[in-house]
């Protein structure tokens, strides 16, 4: 038995069986979420490369699968970012049936992930960009369904992440001459150039990063939120193993700087651009936006020094986030179910009528901005520690970005609750509605305020692992 074989056949052979129990919507969530949940605690639990007893059999775990003369490898320093990948999975299926997703998110989506996973896995790095594209053309049935017509959002986003691939292909071309010629300094530099302009195109990162607040505006913001968070968090992990594997691209001068600058610049404007948003698709957007900034960030301090602390921080930094954006997303799919849109002016005084949906949609951006006793601020903290004591102006200009997106919420808030004083205040969610949200606002506290609860997991899970050669 292979790794391969457990966290990328045997997905998208699910996928492949659910399309065809598409019928039995409720059936097809249950075996997703418990697929994808089965997975991560497999990824946790099961080692890699050595032996384990199924009973009476003796099972040999190998961590390579060869296909066509190319290699798979999902290997101890894999298992953090697997563990990250289908658990995120498992949680946004878990409450598909009641975010009223299309009955193509679960299947889809779960064959979504396999393909990320092979990307990660996927020897030579170069063919990574062909199966993030496969990954990308898969996940359009969950943003378009059938009778819907495709927004511009859509096909923007299909064009600037197809844009990205040809660069990376052509760089990992160029780093085939590079590992032959290691001093040749003008390749590196051009290699560097291209698989720099690939990953930006790919990654949405300024100023390519505007099909992400049109996607959030068009489609539905539970799918949106699914991409937000599993595209450019598998593309981020790719790029982490990259600079981890080839230190020589992270050692070229001013690469760090260069990742430094552009997520503060993301953070900064999408905080600001989120401030004074009218419609809430389109704030979600920027609150993505504004989490890919501070993945950069924390990258440009790890491109420095690869040690497991800040390793640990950036797979945790993964989890609040998707919990935020989860949450803000089923909120709104609530919100948008009842009211038929998330412009603020056309929702007011909506919160009197729906107060667990406005509660969880205010504590997700409010988390997500970073306010302490919530999900987001024990991460936040030592990322600005490290980053002040390299650069203090940087570190206040995150902090403004922060606040915009805080004083988005607040203005969200404030819209929601307004009305005249005849409007009766009374709760109209569904039981399991309020059970699932009720429960992410829970989660949220209690990454807040308990962080010492969940991080020394994931810490030790990066010391032993990701520091570990497959």
């Amino acid at each position: 038995m292979t790794a391969p074989l457990v966290w990328i056949l045997i997905p998208a052979f699910l996928s492949v069986v659910m399309f065809g129990l598409i019928r039995w919507q409720n059936l097809v969530t249950i075996l997703g979420t418990i697929c994808a949940f089965v997975l991560a605690i497999t990824a946790w639990l099961l080692p890699v490369k050595e032996q384990f007893l199924l009973g009476p059999l003796t099972i040999n775990f190998s961590d390579t699968w060869s296909v066509l003369g190319r290699r798979f490898v999902l290997g101890a320093a894999d298992r953090p970012s697997l563990v990250i990948l289908y658990l995120a999975t498992a949680f946004f299926f878990g409450a598909a049936y009641i975010a009223h997703t299309n009955r193509f998110f679960v299947p889809v989506g779960l064959a979504m992930v396999s393909l990320l996973t092979a990307a990660l896995a996927v020897e030579p790095f170069l063919y990574a960009a062909l199966l993030i594209e496969m990954a990308v053309l898969v996940s359009v049935p969950l943003l378009t369904p059938p009778d819907s017509q495709v927004g511009k959002g859509i096909l923007r986003y299909i064009t600037l992440l197809s844009l990205g691939m040809p660069f990376i292909l052509l760089a990992g071309w160029m780093m085939s001459g590079i590992e032959t010629d290691v001093m040749n300094e003008p390749l590196l530099l051009r290699a560097s150039f291209l698989i720099g302009l690939g990953f930006s195109l790919q990654l949405a990162i300024f100023p390519f990063h505007s099909w992400i607040p049109m996607l959030g505006k068009e489609s539905h913001p539970y799918a949106a939120a699914f991409i937000f968070t599993m595209i450019p968090g598998a593309i981020t992990l790719i790029v982490l193993g990259f600079l981890e594997q080839l230190p020589l691209f992270s050692a070229i001068p001013d690469v760090q700087l260069v990742l430094r600058v552009l997520g503060v610049t993301m953070v900064v404007f999408a905080g600001l651009w989120a401030a004074f948003q009218n419609n809430l698709g389109s704030m979600l957007g920027y609150a993505a936006i504004l989490e890919i900034g501070f993945s950069l960030i924390l990258l440009s301090l790890l491109a420095e020094n690869f040690v497991s602390e800040g390793l640990g921080i950036f797979y945790a930094m993964l989890f609040p986030r998707g919990l935020g954006l989860g949450l803000w997303a089923l909120a709104l799919a609530l919100l948008r179910a009842r009211t038929e849109s998330l412009d603020i002016q056309e929702i007011e005084g909506a919160g009197r009528i729906l107060p667990v949906t406005t509660g969880a949609l205010v504590l997700a951006q409010f988390s997500l901005a970073g306010l302490p006793l919530l999900a987001s601020f024990p991460i936040r903290l030592p990322v600005w520690g490290d980053l002040s004591q390299v650069s203090p102006a940087i570190t206040i200009w995150t902090l403004v970005g922060c606040l915009g997106l805080l004083f988005g919420g607040m203005r969200t808030l404030a819209m929601l609750v307004i009305g005249s004083e005849e409007q009766v205040w009374k709760v109209s969610e569904t039981r399991g509605e309020i059970l699932f949200l009720v429960a992410g606002m829970m989660l949220i506290f209690i990454w807040g305020v308990f962080p010492q609860w969940i991080l020394p997991s994931i810490m030790d899970l990066a010391f032993k692992f990701a520091l570990v050669g497959p």
